[in-house]
């Protein structure tokens, strides 16, 4: 039975392709939890209006991407933190602190995009990589610095 995939399903294929499966998986599994729906003429026509909407989405959230990384790129974020001896620092630098710095910069964006890979223990100067969209990852500065004491 062929059926047309309303969502990505790992052994079958990408959302929108056409793929053969057995009767009773399309009627027992995939059309009653909505991942796919018969491949008839009419749900092809619904698919190829539906797809040009998704481009056209897809398209203005790149560019609002590719915006967004003109901006990053070359921001330098400083950081002041406790240092013992030697240039460690008292805890670590996690991406929650560079999300902080950098909305006190007036630049929003969610911990979750900063691609840190382990948190920073030292002093001194990093580059870290900002995931906005799929593959566009700018990098920005981060310096993280002695704090002064008093």
């Amino acid at each position: 039975m062929k059926v047309i995939l309303k969502e990505t399903i790992d052994a079958l294929g990408i959302i929108g392709s056409e793929v053969d499966v057995k009767n009773g998986y399309a009627r027992n599994y995939l059309i009653p939890q909505k991942k796919a729906v018969y491949a008839t003429p009419q749900n092809r026509n619904i698919l190829k209006q539906e797809k040009a909407k998704l481009d056209l989405q897809i398209a203005k959230e790149r560019e609002t991407a590719m915006e967004m990384a003109k901006r990053l790129e070359g921001v330098v974020c400083r950081i002041t933190a406790k240092v013992a001896e030697e240039g460690r620092l008292y805890g670590s630098i996690s991406a929650r602190e560079i999300a902080e710095a950098l909305a006190a910069q007036n630049i929003e964006v969610r911990k979750q995009m900063i691609l840190l890979s382990d948190p920073i223990k030292n002093i001194g100067s990093y580059q870290i990589p900002i995931r906005i969209y799929k593959g566009i990852k700018p990098e920005i500065t981060v310096e993280v610095v002695p704090e002064q004491e008093a």
